[in-house]
C-alpha cells in the first residue's frame, strides 16, 4: 500500500515533539528513526493489525455522543467512576465542540493532541441545517476557548491528518482517537443498528457525531470503532469510508489523539483532583458569557 517506514518515520517524529522528554526516549527507541551515526533508518516491524479494547458506552441521547466517547476514553486507562451525566455537569451546555472535549481531557490529566483546520468556529457553517439554530449562540464561547487554550496548556495543531497517519498510530498500539465525523456518511452500512430516534437515513445532510478509533487491519484496510450511536459494540468501517465521513464539510477534521495509557496523575489521588475541581468550579468551568 505504502512505505510503512517512511510514513510512520514522519508520523511519529510529529508525536514526539508534542509529549514530554520521557515519553519522547519511549517512542525514539520503539520506533524508525534516523540514526546520527549513519543516518540510516532503523524499522521497526509493525503488526498487520492491532486494536486497542476500548468499551463501548451508548450515548444516552443525540447530542451527547461526544461525551460518550471520552468516558470511554476514561475507561481505557482506568478511570471508572464517572457518568456522562457527570461530564454533561462540567460542561454545562448540550450543544458540545471538539474543543469542550479537549478541555475536559486536559482537565482530567490526559495527554493528547488536537488536530484541526479550523481554529475556532467556522461562520461558513451557518447555513448547514446541523449548526444553523446553535452556532449564533455558540460563536463568543467556542472562540474564547480557543482563544484561552494556550495559556489553557491544550496543544491544538492547525493541520490536516491523512488516514496513512491514523493507520500507523493504530498499528503502534499506543494511541487511540476521538474523530469528528459525519453521521450519515459512516453509517450507510449499519443504519439497522444506529438507534438514536431522530436519526432519518434518508436525509443525506450534514450530522455531526463523535467516534473513537481504536485499531485498524492493514489486510482488509479497515478501522476498528466504537460507535456511542450504534448497538454493536465492536464496529469495523473501510479506511475510504472513514476518511470521506471525517473530511466532509462540516468537521473541520476534527480529531482528538490520545496518548494511550497516558494519565498523569497517580490513579489513588484522582479522586482528590477530580472533587477539587468540581468544588472550585461550582459555576462549571466551561460556561462562558
Amino acid at each position: 500500500m505504502w512505505p510503512l517506514y517512511i510514513l510512520f518515520n514522519k508520523s511519529l517524529k510529529t508525536e514526539e515533539e508534542n509529549v514530554s522528554k520521557g515519553e519522547n526516549s519511549s517512542l525514539v527507541k520503539s520506533y524508525p528513526h534516523e540514526s546520527s551515526t549513519n543516518g540510516k533508518c532503523s524499522v521497526a516491524v509493525l503488526p498487520q493489525s492491532h486494536s486497542v479494547e476500548v468499551p463501548h458506552i451508548n450515548q444516552l441521547y443525540s447530542w451527547d455522543c461526544g461525551l460518550a466517547c471520552v468516558l470511554m476514553v476514561f475507561r481505557t486507562v482506568g478511570i471508572n467512576s464517572y457518568s456522562i451525566q457527570s461530564l454533561a455537569e462540567l460542561c454545562c451546555t448540550n450543544s458540545i465542540w471538539t474543543v469542550d472535549l479537549a478541555y475536559l481531557l486536559h482537565e482530567f490529566s490526559i495527554s493528547f493532541s488536537y488536530y484541526t483546520v479550523t481554529l475556532g468556529a467556522n461562520p461558513n457553517y451557518s447555513d448547514e441545517t446541523f449548526y444553523k439554530e446553535q452556532l449564533p449562540k455558540d460563536l463568543v464561547r467556542v472562540e474564547t476557548l480557543f482563544q484561552r487554550s494556550l495559556d489553557a496548556g491544550l496543544n491544538i495543531q492547525c493541520r490536516s491528518i491523512s488516514e496513512e497517519e491514523i493507520s500507523l498510530w493504530m498499528l503502534s498500539g499506543k494511541y487511540i482517537a476521538i474523530a469528528l465525523v459525519d453521521q450519515y456518511k459512516l453509517s450507510r452500512s449499519w443504519q439497522k443498528d444506529v438507534f438514536i430516534s431522530d436519526f432519518n437515513a434518508k436525509n443525506s445532510s450534514y450530522t455531526g457525531h463523535y467516534v473513537i478509533i481504536c485499531g485498524y487491519d492493514m489486510g482488509t484496510d479497515e478501522f476498528e470503532i466504537r460507535d456511542p450511536a450504534s448497538s454493536r459494540k465492536h464496529e469495523k468501517v473501510s479506511s475510504k469510508c472513514l476518511e470521506e465521513a471525517r473530511k466532509c464539510f462540516g468537521t473541520d477534521e476534527d480529531l482528538l489523539l490520545v496518548f494511550q495509557l497516558s494519565l498523569n496523575l497517580p490513579l489513588h489521588i484522582f479522586q482528590v483532583k477530580y472533587d477539587d475541581f468540581l468544588s472550585q468550579h461550582k459555576d462549571c468551568r466551561y460556561k462562558i458569557l
